[in-house]
């Protein structure tokens, strides 16, 4: 009787340690009793692994929900804090009190205003700040949870990762933009080269 060879007595010591766990760190199709993340995620049926496909695009479309809540968080507490700056509408008194100097150019005044809002800075408050850092703590996780995914190398798993992109971002990313902007406000997302 002969000695398995290093790499087969390597893959036997590899399952046995697993509990029966196919797990390849190369490009791979596994389906039946490939593991994921743990050894309570083994795939044991057809079905299991259908239902797991679908929970990784899930899983994706979830991350482009939480970009998406974050950008809109954003939004919301700027025009918050552009609402509370809005000047008070003028009184029937105020004509009377006017001693503002009058410019022959109608057009003058309003063009000084939206520079003075230009150049303000805002800073969130406490409580925002540690709204919008939950929001990309969240982030941060499943994205990490996705990148554990993809280290699995399995092709099934990858292509489920893509899709959960493209359909995140088709419902998730579908937005007006600024036309005055020539589209810049597509610019300001924040997008990591992996999967953050």
């Amino acid at each position: 009787m002969s000695m398995p060879s290093g790499t087969a007595a390597a893959a036997m010591d590899h399952s046995g340690m697993m509990g029966g766990c196919e797990i390849s760190m190369l490009w791979n199709w596994n389906t039946i009793n490939a593991c994921f993340i743990s050894r309570s995620w083994r795939i044991t049926s057809k079905g299991m692994f259908a239902g797991s496909c679908i929970g990784i695009i899930l899983l994706v479309m979830t991350l482009e929900f939480l970009r998406r809540s974050a950008k809109e968080y954003d939004r919301y507490i700027l025009a918050q804090h552009t609402r509370s700056l809005a000047p008070l509408p003028p009184s029937s008194t105020s004509s009377t009190h006017d001693t503002a100097p009058k410019s022959a150019d109608p057009s003058a005044a309003p063009a000084c205003a939206p520079i003075a809002h230009a150049t303000e800075r805002f800073r969130p408050n406490i409580l925002q700040q540690a709204i919008r850092a939950l929001l990309h703590m969240l982030q941060f996780a499943v994205a990490y949870f996705v990148m554990l995914l993809a280290m699995y190398y399995n092709g099934y798993v990858i292509i489920c990762i893509f899709i959960g992109a493209y359909l995140g971002y088709f419902v998730f990313g579908w937005e007006s933009f600024n036309v005055g902007g020539r589209g810049s406000g597509r610019m300001e997302e924040n997008v990591t080269v992996c999967c953050g």
